[in-house]
């Protein structure tokens, strides 16, 4: 029984010559296999003086119980015999050649020469003329090999010439001798050997075996002929294993015939010499030449259940495979002749694969899969299965490729094998990553919908863990697990997204993850798994800085913010890439030295607390210093924002591509162009040179009121401070200079914002020339700016308090002035102490106004100033002005001279204290509190005579309105400047 199958078998093999080179003694497996490579490079001969070529097998193993089938088929048969040995001195020289001997004897049934090429030998022995062996000094000193192998071959070919015409020639006076397979021997003891059906046997045999000496040597046409004769005989006699090997031999001279480049697969290795029949070869074989042809052709046509077969001697290759599915059936029915029908499917599969027929080659490697053969070695089983991947993968089955090949690695490392060979099982599982639609890019799973069965995707990832352990390679582990849990996560369970996190972060706790590629012992390099979905990040912004920091470019008349790109408002034609829009500039800057920020919104999909460590920006552009986070993610936490910040330390355009973490021992690099769906305001920014930082505090309290301007500035600093209406009070700014950068430049401006109170007078001033006398103001260095803050609202009780004046028509404050014509009508005041009752009635003069302000810092200084950039710092200031005074009732009465007049005032103490009031020329008069007592004031008469009176006609209404409103200050202020009146709280020292 045959019992080692030949995987790489071809239909070719069977015109080849079968040579076997072994070493003898001990000799270098490097020194060996490099003259073994030279000597199997000389596959195929040009005989001499013939248009025949000779095509040769190389074997550096050979089991001998197969060359015991070399008469059912005679490629199998080893005829040639070449041993390397090494041999350095002439003592050893007799035990070498007895070696050589033993040597060939093993195949010594089947030889037909021998070679023995001696390393090392020099001298007398090596000087000696020998045909049967050749000596060198040394394997680097052996030119002449080649063309020994030539010589070599050249006299196999004598020994096969002569065979094939003594068997090829009809003796009829000899008897026949009868070929047969080792476990037909016994079978035929006892036999009658003059029968008529024994001699058809042994005809049959004899041409069959002719039939492979005449394709051995080259002379394709004749052993169509010899094989279409022996099916003749065979099918007779119902000897159907060897009709199997004589329909095998036609359909291999058949494919030759066809496929002149072979169906191995090593395109170009073959030359079509001898592989096409004659035109003269043709015509004699074609029916009317040769009337015994024609029986052949109808044999084969029963044979096969065809209806048109063609007269030409070769099958045609439509034919081919319902051929050898006869040929399979044929060995099916013997059992020790399982290897010859495993071959066969091998051969069929190899040209059915030319034919691009996968169905049918299927189906064979279906049958080779199930034939049965005695207990495999471990080794043998990973050849089998490989071979079958092969197939697989030729045909398109790229499945069942994989299928196989996995399993041959899974026999690698087999329990029974005492050293199990985990690099080859590693290897074999790298092979089959493509037929489940594997890769070991991450990128490659970023897009689109996944691809192939996650199920058998994850376990084939769990066995290459396995296997990297086995090795001893914990980086390798780590890569493969982190590429499960980054490109299967949306497959795993809860439970499996635990133990897979749990062995990684054994793993990276002796080896960590990072970024750079494995490159493998084959040159495979294994790219690196940056964790895009630990967290998952939805977004990116980047912030502005905050609104006293941002940076604010000098107003140029030239128009620098004039865009000069297009001349168009809008064009349709613009191309809106993900990739464009994160290279879109923002419209803000972020400022050198300065600490920026960026927002992302991130998830976390796993159902334990996800711990992100070592969590940066990743930039571009500009020297930017990341200021590295770490957070703490709850379990499916839904969207969480996250800021990461840095500094940038030079000035240009930045760009943020990504950002870095480190989860589970595992250091990523996450860049934007890899993360699908992200949502981004744009990732460039302008940085301009650096600018100090303006830091404020004051003498005041902090306000819990926050201002609103309109403007919609934001304001970084609030105070408020409770004053009495008329109270003035300073207010001291501390400048502090905390930046880096010195404060060269400063402009104070103030603006009243919120209020409906009309105000008398500066409300805010200052000197700001003492301020600058400390500029440029040094890093940490402070300067004091003070301010006054001067309250002066209306002191006149409401409207309806006032009395009807004479004709004078005095208005005191501000006071709308009335008219000699106007009629008051409103009632007289006359009880002067007022309860709570009838104040409700005429007005509270408890009610606390307010009054709010903005101081502005415009401010620069360093190389932003330089670039004309400055920055903006606003103070908030919120004033609760408290009632003083009120003057209830103004009169006037006549006085001891014609220019002058008593005005007569009732003041109100609106206040809880005891109060002075003053005037110009007169004495103090004290008020308790809520006291209301009226003082007389000799003044002299006012002209208003040189201020402009109203319009007669009222055409023009907001003309009209605002001269009588300017009419109206202007005397106010003329009155006040005359009257000087003071209050002062007298406990306060107000």
């Amino acid at each position: 029984k045959m019992s080692v199958p030949d995987y790489m078998q071809c239909a070719e093999d069977h015109q080849t010559l079968l040579v076997v080179v072994q070493p003898i003694g001990i000799v270098p497996e490097e020194s060996f296999f490099r003259i073994y490579k030279r000597i199997s490079a000389v596959s195929q001969v040009n005989v001499r003086d013939s248009q025949r070529v000779l095509y040769i097998r190389y074997r550096h193993h050979y089991p001998p119980e197969n060359n015991e089938w070399g008469d059912f088929q005679t490629h199998r048969k080893v005829v040639g015999l070449i041993t390397i040995t090494d041999c350095s001195s002439a003592k050893d020289w007799p035990q070498t050649f007895e070696k050589f001997h033993l040597q060939k004897e093993m195949y010594g049934s089947t030889l037909y020469d021998s070679r023995l090429f001696v390393f090392g030998l020099q001298g007398e022995i090596a000087e000696q003329p020998r045909t049967d062996v050749a000596f060198y000094p040394s394997y680097d000193e052996c030119e002449t090999v080649e063309k020994r192998i030539e010589d070599f071959i050249e006299s196999l070919f004598i020994v096969l010439e002569s065979k094939r015409l003594d068997r090829a020639t009809d003796k009829s006076g000899d008897k026949i001798p009868l070929l047969c397979v080792p476990f037909e021997k016994k079978d035929f003891v006892g036999l009658d050997t003059d029968s008529r059906h024994y001699k058809k046997r042994c005809q049959g045999r004899m041409r069959k075996h002719v039939g492979d000496l005449c394709l051995q040597a080259g002379m394709l046409q004749d052993s169509l002929v010899h094989y279409h004769m022996a099916v003749e005989l065979l099918r007779s006699v119902n000897d159907f294993l060897w009709l199997g090997a004589a329909l095998e031999g036609l359909c291999s001279a058949s494919v030759i015939y066809h496929y002149p480049g072979g169906t191995g697969g090593k395109v170009g290795s073959r030359r079509a010499q001898g592989g096409s029949l004659s035109a003269e070869a043709g015509n004699r074989h074609r029916p009317g030449k040769d009337g015994i042809s024609f029986l052949f052709f109808t044999s084969i046509k029963e044979l096969l259940g065809l209806e048109d077969v063609t007269a030409d001697l070769c099958v045609e290759q439509k034919y081919l495979t319902n051929l050898t599915g006869a040929i399979l059936q044929y060995y099916f029915n013997y059992k020790n002749a399982g290897v010859i029908e495993l071959e066969a499917c091998v051969k069929a599969v190899r040209v059915l694969a030319i034919q691009k027929r996968s169905m049918e080659a299927s189906e064979f490697l279906q049958n080779a899969v199930y034939i049965n053969l005695r207990q495999l070695s471990e080794e043998e089983k990973i050849q089998r299965y490989s071979i079958l991947s092969e197939l697989y993968e030729r045909i398109g089955f790229h499945r069942k490729s994989a299928f196989f090949k996995r399993i041959a690695a899974m026999q690698c490392a087999a329990p029974s094998i005492p050293e199990p060979g985990w690099r080859a099982c590693y290897k074999l599982l790298l092979e089959t990553l493509p037929g489940y639609s594997l890769s070991l890019d991450p990128k490659d799973f970023s897009k689109g919908t996944h691809r192939g069965w996650a199920a058998v995707q994850m376990r084939l990832l769990h066995e290459l863990v396995y296997a990297s352990r086995r090795m001893g390679n914990p980086a390798l582990c780590v890569r493969h697990l982190s590429f499960l849990l980054q490109t299967m996560l949306d497959f795993l369970s809860d439970q499996e997204k635990k133990d897979v996190t749990q062995s990684l972060e054994s793993y990276t706790a002796k080896c960590p993850g990072t970024m750079e590629f494995i490159t493998l012992p084959d040159g495979l390099k294994l790219p690196p798994v940056p964790f895009t979905k630990l967290p998952i990040v939805r977004s990116v912004k980047l912030l502005n800085l905050p609104t006293s920091l941002r940076p604010h470019k000098m107003k140029s008349l030239l128009g620098q913010n004039v865009s000069t790109k297009s001349p168009f408002i809008y064009s349709p034609i613009i191309a809106h890439s993900r990739g464009e829009e994160r290279n879109k500039k923002i419209d803000f800057q972020w400022v050198q030295g300065d600490v920026c920020e960026v927002q992302l919104m991130v998830y976390n999909p796993m159902p334990f607390e996800l711990r992100v460590e070592n969590m940066g920006l990743l930039t571009t552009g500009v020297e930017f210093e990341s200021l590295p986070a770490a957070l703490s993610l709850p379990a499916e936490s839904g969207l969480y924002p996250v800021t990461l910040v840095g500094v940038p330390q030079t000035t240009g355009q930045i760009t943020v591509n990504g950002y870095h973490t480190s989860v589970f021992g595992v250091f990523s690099d996450c860049l934007l162009d890899n993360l699908p769906g992200v949502k981004t305001n744009g990732c460039t920014v302008e940085v301009i040179p650096a600018l100090p930082r303006l830091q404020i505090s004051t003498s005041l309290p902090r306000s819990a009121h926050t201002l609103q301007p309109s403007s919609g500035d934001e304001i970084s600093t609030n105070v408020s401070v409770q004053l009495y209406n008329g109270e003035t009070q300073q207010l001291i700014i501390k400048l502090e200079n905390i930046g880096t950068e010195p404060l060269e430049k400063l402009e104070v401006t103030a603006k009243t914002v919120n209020t409906k109170e009309k105000l008398y007078g500066d409300f805010l001033s200052w000197k700001l020339e003492d301020t600058l006398s400390q500029f440029p103001l040094k890093p940490g260095k402070i300067a004091t700016f003070t301010v006054n803050i001067k309250v002066k609202l209306d002191f006149s009780c409401q409207e309806n308090l006032l009395q009807d004046l004479s004709d004078d028509g005095i208005s005191v404050s501000g006071l709308p002035l009335s008219s000699p014509f106007r009629q008051v009508v409103k009632p007289r005041v006359e009880t002067k102490p007022l309860n709570p009752q009838e104040s409700s009635k005429v007005g509270d003069f408890s009610h606390v106004k307010t009054l709010e302000a903005i101081l502005n810092f415009k401010y620069s200084g360093g190389p932003g100033h330089v670039e004309g950039y400055y920055r903006n710092l606003s103070l908030g200031l919120h004033v609760e002005v408290e009632p003083s005074v009120f003057f209830t009732r103004v009169s006037t009465l006549p006085a001891t001279s014609t220019r002058q007049c008593h005005l007569l005032l009732d003041v109100f103490n609106s206040t809880e204290h005891e109060m002075t009031i003053s005037a110009r020329n007169n004495e103090d008069l004290i008020l308790h509190a809520g006291e209301c007592q009226r003082m007389a004031i000799q003044v002299d008469k006012f002209n208003f005579e040189s201020f402009p009176e109203s319009p007669a006609d009222g055409t023009q209404f907001a003309n009209t309105k605002q001269l009588e409103e300017e009419r109206q200050q202007a005397k106010g202020l003329e009155i006040n400047s005359k009257l000087d009146i003071c209050w002062k709280i007298i406990s306060f020292h107000k």
